[in-house]
């Protein structure tokens, strides 16, 4: 057989924090082959994200290698020089990072970002490099791609900012690809066309693919090989078919087994009070163009003329296509975004509200936003992050404090001694879990959930929705929950409305929608 293009031995990766020596990848070994696609799978936290930025040497300053070895293409990377390495970064190695938030600058437009690998290593003129920049964009599924070159992050929905840091990775056609889930922001649909395009790439340049998911069942339809991590180890590894239908160790059977079939919570029961969120007519739109006196005379509709209504203790759920408009409605519900039409709060009309009332609304309206770690701030610790909802709503001592933050980690399944942590010691998963934990903390009456489990492994999905109904249960807490996974709002949630190109197409109970769906596009979802 041929010599690996990738060789890892006996890997251990070590953090020093100011408590104690960390180990979270231990005694690693691993190979990959041009042309092959080798699958890292395991739980958030299991040390998979770590072990891919060994590989590109980008570990945090307070990690190191301090045992074994990483070869690349016969090179062991800890004796390439920084300038080749740079070199290698974008030319033979490519990486697609889990968050595109973190990934992508939030002053630079798409064409900026995504021309900037041609520019530093092919020394490409502007026009070569605008229509690079186009063909790939459109080869990732940007809908009208030309549109999005002077766009800036903030103005994408999740799913296409995952697109875009995919067209980065793939730009200059590298050796290696590293593919840190890189569908988790993108609907069903084009999670197929990501991986579709990472197999053509694949065939047409030889190039290997280290993908890295918590979804064992997904990376089964385009991996030859798979490892299992846990716990920063290796527990399980072969052929993808073989692991798939005979899996030797228990943690593997555990990821196979994790979608158990539960029921969404039971209704409490019915009241003669209004509705707890009643939409009516509700547009948002956004200025494309201005004229010659500083007035809009294009625009983009992002969401138009939706309602729906949402009852005290019932789980609505919100799904669609990556772009279709579902976050920009919940930011909308949220007063973040101008809005035409009525959106109504316990039966008091949201644009109206004032002084009391309005701080009242906010604290039983409470959101987890889809990217947790542009939504947690890096400069604050965990218990400040927690609790700033508490502060700056209430007078709380510094050990009230200390026990709502302590209290609300271990509601969502993390150490409460974490409290003291920074949100860039954690992964991805845990991320999201501190912000689910912001959000409860609260007790409030509506919570959005915007892409909630997105991050997080399918066995954390499953444990993170069995949480959420027993809160529900008991608080009575409505939840909008917004998501492409149907499989999660079949088990979670009591109604849907299906939305596509800003408009809703279909709602009704779940079980009604995907039993008889009466739209062609809800039959292909």
């Amino acid at each position: 057989m041929n010599k690996p293009l990738l060789d890892i031995k006996n890997l251990s990766i070590s953090i020093t924090t100011a408590d104690n020596l960390a180990f979270p990848v231990t005694d690693i070994d691993l190979k990959m082959y041009p042309g092959r696609t080798v699958a890292l799978v395991g739980e958030s936290g299991s040390g998979k994200s770590i072990l891919a930025r060994s590989i590109m040497g980008l570990l945090p300053q307070v990690a190191r290698i301090s045992a074994g070895s990483i070869d690349f293409a016969g090179q062991n990377i800890e004796k390439i020089g920084d300038e080749q390495f740079r070199f290698l970064r974008g030319s033979e190695l490519g990486i697609i990072f889990q968050e595109p938030m973190s990934s992508l600058n939030a002053l630079h437009t798409v064409e900026q970002q995504v021309g900037e690998v041609l520019r530093v290593h092919q020394k490409m003129d502007r026009q070569k490099v605008r229509d690079r920049v186009l063909s790939m964009l459109e080869l990732v599924g940007i809908d009208n791609p030309d549109k999005r070159l002077s766009s800036r992050p903030h103005e994408l929905s999740g799913g296409q900012r995952q697109r875009v840091a995919i067209a980065m990775a793939l730009i200059n056609n590298p050796k290696l690809l590293i593919a840190d889930e890189p569908t988790t922001a993108l609907d069903v649909a084009m999670q197929q066309q990501v991986l579709d395009l990472l197999a053509s790439l694949q065939k047409r340049l030889n190039t290997a693919i280290l993908l890295i998911s918590h979804d064992l069942k997904m990376v089964g339809d385009v991996a030859d090989i798979v490892y299992v991590m846990h716990s920063g180890k290796i527990v399980e590894h072969g052929p993808i078919r073989k692991v798939l239908e005979s899996p030797r160790h228990e943690y593997t059977r555990l990821l196979l087994g994790a979608g158990q079939r539960s029921r969404p919570a039971p209704l409490p029961e019915k009241s003669c009070d209004p509705p707890l969120l009643d939409l009516a007519g509700v547009n948002v739109r956004f200025g494309l163009q201005k004229n010659i006196f500083g007035r809009e005379k294009s625009w983009l509709k992002a969401v138009q003329n939706v309602s729906f209504s949402l009852g005290r203790g019932e789980c609505l759920g919100l799904v669609g296509e990556s772009g279709c408009g579902k976050s920009t409605l919940a930011r909308a519900i949220l007063g973040l975004l101008p809005w035409e039409g009525q959106i109504k709060f316990r039966g008091q009309n949201i644009r109206k509200m004032k002084g009391r009332r309005l701080r009242k609304a906010r604290c039983d309206l409470q959101t987890v936003f889809q990217d947790p770690f542009a939504s947690l701030n890096p400069r604050m610790i965990v218990a400040d992050i927690i609790t700033e909802g508490p502060r700056a709503h209430f007078s709380i001592s510094r050990e009230e404090k200390n026990v709502l933050a302590m209290t609300a980690l271990e509601e969502v399944g993390l150490d409460p001694g974490m409290c003291s942590r920074y949100p860039n010691e954690f992964s991805g998963g845990q991320r999201q879990r501190i912000a689910i934990a912001r959000a409860i903390v609260m007790k409030p009456d509506l919570i959005i959930l915007d892409e909630p489990t997105s991050s997080l492994d399918r066995s954390l999905q499953f444990q993170t929705i069995a949480l959420l109904k027993k809160l529900q249960l008991k608080h009575e807490m409505a939840y909008l929950f917004i998501t492409h996974d149907l499989e999660l709002v079949k088990i979670f949630c009591h109604n849907v409305v299906v939305m596509k190109s800003g408009k809703i197409v279909e709602a009704g109970s779940v079980s009604d929608v995907f039993s008889t769906p009466q739209d062609p596009y809800t039959s292909r979802i």
